[in-house]
């Protein structure tokens, strides 16, 4: 008797262990976000009844919510304020949804996170103004959505980021001189916005970069002759801006073949004058050709 009393005491000690795999607060958490997104007509839904780590996209480690890849689901709605309790979150992946609303005051609370993908979704608001607390983000991801206002000065203390996409939004004013800051950035994309002024003389700074869009805004000003320091850019797009001078852009020493996109009103400029002997050029695109009789 004895023996099956302990043997019952094992099963149900490893019962409720499966069942408490996380805490209440992060179960409740993936809970509202289930409801407030429609998740019984998500692709692929969750039955509530299984275990947290059987949830399609819920990546559990040591009982902590790591991961949540929720990637082309069918989401639809807004995100709840819990999300911010998911404080264990590395990684958190919703793009491709009809995720709505704006982006919770709580998602600053997720200091973890190294990867933040919100691509093709339909939010609004405004990005953060505390997102710099973030500072373990290596990717951030938010193009294609409905974010309007200023990209915050807080954008430069994270430092980690190494890809930053805020393209196709409805963004304005200047860029923050403090995005300068983001020395191990490789990739940043702002295509598509409508920032206007010049381009801060502290991206030079940004020697790791390999890809810069900037097209489709309403920059001005010349191109910084700081860009001689983006010795590692592959891809520069800065068609369909507003600058007065791309003198500068001779400056450019790349270590690697250079592609550049400008527009059919920047050839009347002075590309032409422009000497890119010491730009490794892999190729020169037009938005538009030149007719051949101007």
């Amino acid at each position: 008797m004895k023996n099956l009393l302990l043997t019952l005491t094992i099963l149900l000690g490893s019962v409720q262990l499966i069942l408490a795999e996380v805490s209440d607060g992060e179960r409740q958490a993936l809970m509202e976000i289930y409801e407030s997104t429609n998740g019984p007509k998500w692709h692929k839904t969750w039955d509530l009844k299984q275990p947290v780590s059987d949830w399609h996209g819920v990546h559990v480690v040591n009982n902590r919510v790591i991961g949540l890849n929720l990637f082309r689901n069918n989401l639809k709605g807004s995100l709840p304020e819990s999300l911010g309790n998911l404080k264990y979150l590395r990684s958190l992946n919703l793009a491709f949804n009809s995720i709505d609303g704006e982006l919770p005051k709580s998602l600053v609370n997720l200091v973890q996170l190294r990867s933040l993908r919100l691509e093709m979704n339909l939010l609004g608001g405004s990005i953060p103004s505390d997102i710099g607390k973030l500072s373990n983000l290596i990717e951030f991801t938010a193009f294609n959505n409905f974010f309007v206002g200023r990209i915050p000065e807080s954008i430069g203390d994270l430092g980690n980021l190494k890809k930053l996409n805020l393209s196709s939004n409805k963004i304005f004013g200047r860029i923050p001189n403090s995005i300068g800051k983001l020395t191990k950035l490789k990739s940043l994309g702002l295509f598509q916005n409508t920032l206007y002024g010049e381009i801060p003389a502290e991206m030079g700074q940004m020697a790791m970069l390999e890809e810069l869009v900037l097209s489709n805004n309403q920059l001005d000003g010349a191109i910084p002759k700081e860009f001689g320091e983006l010795a590692s850019l592959k891809v520069l797009q800065i068609q369909n801006n507003k600058f007065s001078s791309y003198k500068n852009l001779e400056q450019i020493n790349t270590r690697n073949f250079l592609v550049f996109d400008y527009d059919k009103e920047d050839a009347k400029k002075d590309f032409k004058d422009i000497n890119f002997s010491r730009t490794r050029m892999a190729d020169t695109k037009f938005e538009d050709d030149v007719d051949d009789n101007e």
